[in-house]
């Protein structure tokens, strides 16, 4: 039988939820089809470098797995639709699709520029909704799954908060209108984990509202999501999921 297809979005760098994500389910037996976006990364400077795509799709290989990676703008109308096709084209009809993407950029309700608003909607929210629409489309017989990571992060970090907002009632959406094509469609929140962002102060507050003691990794998530894209996971659908060792208690 051939082998199972994962599309995961953000793949950019190395120290990401998504490299883990993406690695993890090759472990499994997924062959993945990953998206990233070089000019994101270089603006936000969170640690990466233009090798790692390569770098990651490399590690994939090594499992024995096939990759295709699949460079493209989410802020463009039609990128969503040309990932999905090159990877069922490519690699065959995809059965999961992780959304672990994002656009996000502080600011605050005073501060946020009207196209800093409307490029983080366009990435968090229109992207996804397209990328489930094209994932749905072309879904096998047999059904699939869809995870998407979401935070609820939005005091100071307004555009960002709130277009992952609008993502939660996407993903829960989709849930209740496909469930009939056999796809499961949840929204996961992994908490604070550190890829980058963290600076020591940020990372001993984290630390100090941990009931365990310690950030969680992208290996922790990645763990996750293996599951929820499982056979065994998906009877879980329209759920928002806090995995976040007990940080939001």
């Amino acid at each position: 039988m051939p082998s199972p297809v994962a599309c995961v979005t953000g793949v950019g760098r190395k120290n990401g939820i998504a490299r883990a994500i993406a690695l993890t389910l090759a472990h499994d037996g997924w062959d993945i089809a990953f998206n990233y976006w070089t000019p994101y990364e270089e603006r936000m400077s969170l640690g990466g470098s233009a090798d790692d795509p390569a770098d990651i799709a490399a590690e994939i290989e090594a499992t024995g797995r096939r990759v295709l990676p699949i460079e493209a703008d989410l802020t463009a109308p039609d990128a969503p639709a040309h990932i999905l096709s090159r990877a069922k084209s490519e690699l065959g009809p995809v059965s999961a699709l992780v959304l672990s993407h994002s656009e996000s950029v502080d600011s605050s309700i005073l501060d946020t520029s009207v196209e800093s608003f409307d490029r983080h909607f366009a990435v968090n929210a229109r992207a996804a909704w397209l990328l489930i629409r094209a994932f749905a489309l072309q879904v096998p017989p047999d059904g699939g799954s869809i995870v998407a990571l979401t935070s609820d992060h939005v005091v100071h970090n307004m555009p960002y908060g709130a277009s992952k907002g609008a993502l939660d009632r996407i993903v829960i959406a989709a849930a209740g209108e496909l469930g009939d094509r056999g796809i499961s469609s949840n929204v996961l929140n992994p908490g604070p984990v550190d890829t980058g962002w963290m600076n020591d102060d940020i990372r001993a507050s984290g630390i100090a509202r941990q009931p365990t003691g310690r950030l969680g990794t992208p290996d922790d998530i990645a763990k996750v999501v293996r599951f929820l894209v499982s056979p065994d996971g998906r009877w879980i659908s329209g759920q928002l999921l806090t995995a976040d060792g007990g940080f939001s208690i």
